[in-house]
């Protein structure tokens, strides 16, 4: 069956239903919304137009606004402009081409067309009967993304909103396999249950640690694991953690690997990690919410070698596939240890019992957005080649600005860079410590300032580094090489060209 979705002429009467809606008293729909799609039109052809970082002081949008909401329903016009007036004088712009702090995203225009749609649907699929295509473009987009990426049949893919959720749920999944009863008899004041512990290394996101707060693990469980040269966890260290922690009578609950660590883009040798992990029966987290998308390249599909052994795996499409905040996908082997660990439906919620999945049973969160289908919008739009030409791009550029760096007397390379993101510093002769990290902290203030450009700085082994992060797709060479004259004129001003 085909349905058309018929248009009011102009002029012709409306159909009068006997009830009025005041939201839309004063709305022409399709002359607000053509406005709308006029600006951001115009925001993706010059998005340089606006300085990158907001340039406001806190509190600034609580003076200007009034402090009760209307009481009568304001024309669209005025709302629009004071969005203008307002609103955007407060936003860093993370679809600038140079945005490089981070982890630099972009949100495709086709993708924003998604997100419209979904947003005029306004469904909630958090079961599938509460709308059959969420569910199933979920199941059939993921399934895709995973032979993207190269990852095995045994895994299923689940949406989620950030890897920070994708994360905590797997920590949940990780305990619930345990098979502690933690689920029905909790965790507090039981003499039965061992002390959990969580294997990381100091360049594993804080969202795992945050996850074993929530969790009840507690900080102090948290093992911090030593890391090579590299920046990537050393195996012979984890083994020796899980051995001492076994001989205490401690519980390993899991191990982390990440592959694209937030600070330099390292990645911990998971193979030899899920051989250990599987011998010493401890689930096995990989986070590969940033450098994941990078499988879909041939030469880049080693990234996700050792995957094979683990019980979980994340990636964001959100961070390096051109699709808008927020879309993570956690995949995993064993979805009815994930059910088992959330699945709790009231009585009004209570659904026959048909092969199909109920993704509200899967995670925290009752209500679900229809975010596979800006995933789906994208796929299709770009295609593969499309995603893995725009992906080479970017690495080609990374690699390329470290040539610069390494050729530039006083400017150093601080760790390596496999991926779009590099570390960097300023070191003249004579700076050193934390004179030489406040020196860098001022260049990054410097360019931070322009409005030309926004970076960001990590740690590592104690002093700080520059980060440059490319992942827009309409970052060119000359913004990275805007960017790199930003450096230097901020570095030393007679230097500048």
């Amino acid at each position: 069956m085909r349905f058309r979705l018929a248009r009011k002429e102009a002029g012709a009467p409306a159909r009068n239903s006997g009830r009025v809606d005041p939201s839309n008293e004063r709305l022409d729909f399709r002359a607000a919304f053509e406005r709308a799609e006029r600006w951001i039109e115009a925001y993706y052809q010059d998005p340089r137009q606006f300085p990158v970082l907001a340039r406001v002081a806190p509190g600034y949008l609580a003076r200007a606004l009034p402090a009760e909401a209307p009481e009568a329903p304001e024309p669209f016009d005025t709302i629009f402009a004071d969005f203008e007036r307002l609103i955007l004088p407060g936003i860093t712009h993370w679809n600038h081409p140079r945005f490089f702090a981070y982890f630099a995203i972009s949100a495709a225009p086709i993708a924003v067309i998604a997100e419209a749609l979904a947003a005029a649907l306004d469904v909630n699929a958090m079961a599938w009967k509460t709308s059959p295509a969420a569910t199933e473009l979920e199941d059939v987009t993921l399934e895709w993304l995973r032979k993207l990426v190269g990852l095995d049949a045994g895994f299923h893919g689940i949406v989620y909103d950030t890897a920070s959720i994708s994360g905590f749920t797997a920590l949940a999944a990780a305990r619930e396999a345990l098979d502690l009863e933690i689920r029905e008899r909790g965790m507090a004041g039981r003499d039965d249950l061992p002390i959990l512990r969580v294997y990381q290394t100091e360049h594993t996101h804080s969202h795992i640690e945050k996850g074993a707060i929530a969790l009840g693990i507690g900080r102090e469980n948290v093992v911090k694991v030593a890391c090579d040269e590299n920046f990537a966890m050393q195996p012979a260290a984890l083994d020796a953690a899980l051995a001492a922690d076994l001989a205490r009578g401690l519980k390993p609950m899991c191990v982390v690997a990440t592959v694209g660590t937030t600070s330099t883009t390292s990645s911990d040798p998971v193979p030899a990690i899920a051989e250990i992990a599987k011998r010493r029966g401890v689930w096995l987290h990989v986070d590969a919410a940033y450098a994941g998308p990078a499988a879909i390249l041939p030469e880049f599909r080693h990234i996700l070698a050792g995957s094979e052994g683990a019980d979980s795996l994340v990636l964001n499409p959100h961070k390096w596939m051109f699709v808008p905040v927020d879309l993570s996908v956690l995949y995993l082997r064993n979805m009815d240890v994930l059910r088992r660990a959330f699945s709790l439906a009231a009585v009004y919620l209570e659904l026959p019992d048909e092969p199909v999945h109920n993704y509200m049973d899967y995670g925290l969160q009752l209500g679900r957005r229809f975010r596979a289908l800006k995933l789906w919008f994208a796929l299709r739009h770009y295609g593969a080649e499309g995603m893995r030409a725009r992906l080479r791009g970017h690495i080609a550029l990374a690699q390329e600005f470290a040539t610069w760096i390494d050729a530039a007397p006083d400017w150093e390379v601080m760790a390596p860079h496999p991926l779009s993101v590099v570390c960097f510093r300023h070191a003249p002769a004579g700076l050193e410590g934390e004179a030489l990290d406040a020196h860098n902290g001022r260049i990054m203030d410097d360019v931070n300032a322009s409005g030309e450009a926004f970076i960001s700085s990590t740690r590592l082994n104690g002093r700080l580094a520059l980060r440059l992060a490319i992942g827009n797709e309409r970052t060119t060479r000359d913004d990275v090489r805007a960017a790199w004259r930003l450096f230097r004129r901020a570095a030393a001003p007679a230097a500048a060209n």
